[in-house]
């Protein structure tokens, strides 16, 4: 951001009559930008939310500082966005935030009216996923050993409520067919008993499941998305398997505290998108298999978080899953 399009953006702010005092004194931001990440460090979420954080320097007048604000699973550092009123601290989060009001009865924060989604920034498939022994050679093969076997079955997940377990309840709705589920903690814990074929069927997001695939150590039956991974160019999607609209990701967005001047979240809406067209981000991030979004606004990105949180929630009551 140039000097004239930082004094516009101060005097855009000062003629809204902004209450809070950290924005009302020469222009936004005035300090450093937290982006707090409610996972932990080196992780999946973690990489992309450090990439985007340095890349966006060149747009923004002060430095963004993750902060990994980890525990009871997102909603620690969930907690912290919602409650923070310094104009200046955002949540880079993923699909578990739309999953959060249909699996706690009782939340600290409104997961949707304490929130305004800033920017949709990538998306990452998920892949129907089975070990290299399993029978099923495709979605038609899984569904009649389904049939074959009603509950008898086992798919493994990274939690109870995850993602993971979501997607696969999703899979299962759409083949009709029913599986017992086994959840563990994080899908590094379940990867051994699906190579060793203990458990026959695992969705896993597309980051984690290609390097077994590619080697041959597990078989990649569909991906669910709407595009083909160029990694597993022979893997079909689940549209193209015979399923269409039969979609999971896990995708990453910024989210601005609720009251957050309309000047503040296009200004990091445009940070966030002149860094996700970089060549040097594509790159690295076409390495986890996202593919990034580079024309995200605040309304397109609050439409998918809200189709996404519909969705999840079906889902989720549907299959009747709780959380402890």
């Amino acid at each position: 951001m140039n000097r004239r399009d930082l004094l516009a953006t101060g005097a855009a702010l000062l003629s809204g009559g902004l209450a809070a005092p950290a924005l009302a004194q020469g222009g936004w931001p005035n300090q450093p930008i937290r982006l707090v990440v409610p996972f932990s460090a080196g992780g999946p979420t973690d990489i992309p939310a450090r990439l985007f954080a340095e890349q966006m320097a060149p747009s923004l007048p002060q430095r963004v500082i993750v902060e990994n604000r980890t525990g009871a699973g997102v909603l620690v550092g969930t907690e912290v966005v919602a409650k923070a009123n310094d104009g200046h601290t955002f949540l880079y989060t993923t699909v578990a935030h739309a999953a959060l009001r249909a699996l706690f009865q009782r939340l600290p924060f409104d997961p949707i009216g304490d929130f305004m989604p800033v920017a949709l920034v990538g998306v990452i498939p998920l892949v129907v996923t089975v070990g290299k022994d399993f029978a099923a050679r495709d979605l038609a093969g899984l569904q009649a050993a389904l049939k074959a076997d009603p509950g008898g079955l086992s798919y493994a997940s990274s939690g109870n409520g995850g993602a993971l377990h979501l997607a696969t309840e999703l899979l299962l709705r759409a083949l009709d067919g029913r599986a017992l589920h086994v959840p563990y903690r994080g899908t590094a814990a379940a990867m051994p008993d699906v190579l060793n074929g203990t458990i026959p069927l695992i969705v896993d997001v597309a980051t984690s499941a290609l390097p077994y695939a590619q080697r041959g150590e597990t078989r990649a039956l569909a991906i669910m998305g709407n595009q083909r991974l160029p990694q597993l160019p022979a893997v079909p999607t689940t549209a193209e398997a015979g399923y269409p609209g039969l979609e999971a990701y896990t995708w990453h967005m910024v989210l601005a505290p609720k009251g957050t001047p309309q000047p503040v979240i296009q200004t990091m809406n445009q940070a966030l998108m002149r860094a996700a067209a970089l060549p040097a981000v594509q790159s690295r991030l076409s390495d986890l298999a996202m593919r990034l979004v580079t024309d995200s606004t605040p309304e397109s990105a609050t439409a998918w978080l809200a189709a996404e949180t519909q969705k999840w929630t079906a889902v989720i009551r549907e299959a009747n899953i709780t959380v402890n």
